[in-house]
Parts: structure tokens; sequence; C-alpha cells
């Protein structure tokens, strides 16, 4: 096993808002898919690694409760910018981890989504 994460949905209820947002925060496009019943918008990625994105779906539903994910931010304090200009709010941090490990944040996105951010060090 390289890594525990394979795959996440983040659950939106406008997907062309949340795309924006996410474009916005991490400075990136997102690449658009569509099966059946589902609308997407997937972070970019390299064969082989784990990924993710923002999901459409009548069987999901955003939510500040429940699992956190922690996205990888490599310039937190730039991003955290992003954040309030693209209409999501920070509710903690950045907080500097114990044992050189890096900065965390946590978000609500623009569709009531709890995230985490988190900086290497």
């Amino acid at each position: 096993m390289r890594s525990i994460i394979n795959w996440f949905e983040i659950p939106v209820t406008d997907i062309e808002r949340a795309t924006r947002f996410y474009e916005t925060v991490f400075a990136t496009t997102l690449i658009r898919e569509e099966m059946e019943n589902m609308q997407m918008a997937v972070f970019p990625y390299e064969d082989g690694q784990a990924s993710g994105g923002l999901t459409l779906f009548e069987h999901y539903k955003p939510s500040a409760d429940g699992v956190v994910i922690y996205l990888d931010a490599p310039r937190l304090d730039a991003m955290l910018e992003r954040v309030k200009k693209a209409g999501g709010q920070l509710i903690f941090g950045p907080e500097t981890l114990p044992k050189n490990i890096g900065r965390i944040a946590l978000i609500i996105d623009s569709e009531g989504n709890r995230i985490g951010l988190h900086e290497e060090p």
C-alpha cells in the first residue's frame, strides 16, 4: 500500500460555484467529468497518485460535521487569503504542529464543507 488515501469526494450542491472556489484557492484547473447521475470536477493528478474531486450527486450532502480531509497547501498563508476572496471561511489556524510536521488550518468551503489544509515544513 503506497498511501491510505485512494480517492476522495467532496460533496457539492453547486458544481460551478464549488469548482470556481477550489480553482481559485488552489490556483489550478480542475478536470470536469460526468457519469450517470453524477457531475465531478477532479483535482489534477499524475498516474499512480491518489486524488479526488468535487461531486454533485443526489446521495451526497455537504457538511461541516464528520470526516475531515486535509489537502496539500504548499503556501498556506496565500491559500487562506484566496479562501476568503473565494467566499470561504477560516475556522481554525493557521496552527504550527509539533515535531516539525508543518502547519494546518481548517476552512469552510463555498458549499459548507469543513476542509483541512496542511503545509509541509
